[in-house]
């Protein structure tokens, strides 16, 4: 039987479970993005590292991100926009969850295609309605799964997905979120103000 399944190095995916398993600080990691406004709708994401498996490690390049917003509010609709992005991080972490899991579980995926939907009333982010919430109301995936399996198998695949996935828990949760002006020694621009 091969060590790779569905893609995943299923002899690296037992090794890290089992590096966890002696060291839960192996488990620690931290992603950063840093954001540049760049004019109207329009900024940009640098992610170059991140700190994973006790060590601070680099991406060689740098990644870059950039956003917009569609015509219709008020951007020149050149990338998605931050909704969108998350949309795109929900999709990609439910179905790098499933398709791990599976990996573990020695079932063969052939394919997997999702479509989200996610509803959202702009009268929040406008502030012109204090009780309708700034982001989506709700968000809605649809499945379509490929391989030699049943039904059952499928559901239980999706299922996986929901419980394992990261981004999944972030937007289902919330996460805190703290937000503060950086200090005027490390920007000198904001003791100008």
């Amino acid at each position: 039987m091969s060590d790779i399944l569905n893609g995943v190095d299923r002899q690296l995916l037992f090794d890290t479970v089992d590096a966890v398993k002696a060291d839960s600080g192996v488990a620690a990691f931290k992603f950063k993005v840093k954001n540049r406004w760049v004019d109207g709708a329009e900024n940009r994401s640098t992610v170059d590292d991140y700190y994973g498996a006790h060590e601070e490690l680099r991406y060689t390049p740098a990644f870059e991100l950039v956003n917009d917003e569609p015509p219709k509010l008020l951007g020149r609709d050149s990338t998605p926009n931050p909704v969108e992005y998350v949309l795109h991080g929900l999709a990609g972490c439910l179905t790098t969850s499933m398709v791990y899991h599976a990996a573990a579980q020695g079932i063969e995926i052939t394919s997997v295609e999702t479509r989200f939907e996610g509803d959202l009333d702009l009268r929040g982010f406008l502030g012109l309605n204090e009780n309708v919430r700034n982001g989506f109301d709700e968000i809605r995936v649809v499945f379509d799964i490929q391989g030699n399996f049943e039904h059952e198998v499928k559901q239980d695949l999706i299922a996986i997905a929901q419980r394992f996935s990261p981004v999944l828990d972030i937007v289902s949760n919330g996460v805190p979120v703290t937000c503060r002006l950086a200090d005027a020694h490390r920007n000198p621009e904001a003791t100008a103000a």
